[in-house]
């Protein structure tokens, strides 16, 4: 079974909802872009009941092995918030939706790409409990995460499964802040967020933005149900508690243009950093990690 999508056409209507030359220079400008409305009703629905599918324990596929870092809540976990990677994957319904070439032709008029991969996807559910810790998300960018990827040009999309605000805990941005000259970067950097001191993170948020003449502009995402916002590899972004009523659902799908592909790292000691995609895709001549394989990382879009 692929993932790989062959037709890649849009619809004289979804040609109209592509970024403008004004959007793309906002984008350039200050890291992030509020789509219009991209996904119906109907889809955004199907995506809540696939999600509870899920949850519910269903698989159409599962992964062969488990990455050392794999996110994968569990119902043993309890009420904290959960993240489950590869949900493109292990759902055939969430990951049609989520191959929608509009999604992936808007990435690419951002990042100024002929095409667009999906590099990695989580299903996320932030729990209507405001003093529960895991609910908060740090400042970070995701850069920081993909230190074997070449590209300087990967991108998010948040697409939320509701409208979403501050009270629901929205993601939120740095503005401009993937413009930066980074200072203080370390080992440490490449670690996830969720293992490293929360205090630390906003420190060098902080000592970033003043290393660059300027102050942290935060921006909360206010998304309508359909609409989709976009955010640089590079752009600094966290999200605070879930103090509505209801439990915030979302998908966090990460994307790749069609020239990034692996590259070794290594940290201070020598020892090579990993992405969980390297003990999963297929092999390139050389040995070294596929990112361009379809089963993992399918392309959803060539202009």
């Amino acid at each position: 079974m692929t993932s790989q999508v062959d037709s890649f056409a849009l619809t004289d209507e979804e040609h109209d909802l592509l970024p403008s030359d004004s959007d793309v220079q906002f984008y350039l400008e200050h890291g992030w872009f509020l789509s219009p409305r991209i996904f119906s009703d109907a889809e955004v629905d199907l995506l809540v009941t696939a999600s509870e599918q899920f949850y519910a324990g269903h698989r159409d596929r599962v992964l062969p092995v488990r990455p050392a870092r794999l996110a994968y809540w569990e119902p043993s976990a309890g009420a904290v918030q959960r993240h489950n990677d590869y949900i493109h994957y292990e759902s055939a319904a969430i990951g049609e939706i989520l191959r929608k070439p509009l999604i992936g032709a808007i990435a690419a008029r951002l990042a100024q790409a002929d095409a667009i991969r999906i590099f990695q996807s989580t299903l996320i559910y932030k729990p209507a409990q405001p003093a529960e810790e895991t609910n908060i998300v740090p400042w970070h960018f995701d850069r920081h995460y993909w230190a074997t990827s070449t590209s300087e040009r990967m991108l998010t999309a948040f697409l939320p499964f509701h409208d979403c605000d501050e009270e629901m805990g929205t993601i939120t941005m740095v503005d401009g802040s993937h413009r930066w000259q980074e200072i203080g970067g370390n080992d440490a950097t490449s670690r996830h967020f969720a293992d490293r001191d929360r205090t630390q993170l906003e420190e060098m948020l902080r000592e970033n933005a003043e290393a660059n003449g300027t102050e942290v502009r935060k921006v909360p995402m206010i998304i309508p149900k359909g609409h989709v916002s976009f955010h640089h590899c590079r752009t600094y972004h966290g999200s605070g508690a879930n103090v509505s009523d209801r439990p915030r659902r979302a998908i966090s799908l990460h994307l790749q243009d069609g020239d990034n592909a692996y590259r070794e790292f290594k940290l201070s000691d020598g020892s090579q950093v990993s992405y969980n995609h390297d003990v999963l895709v297929r092999r390139q001549a050389d040995g070294t990690p596929d990112y361009s394989d379809p089963e993992y990382c399918p392309t959803i879009w060539r202009g």
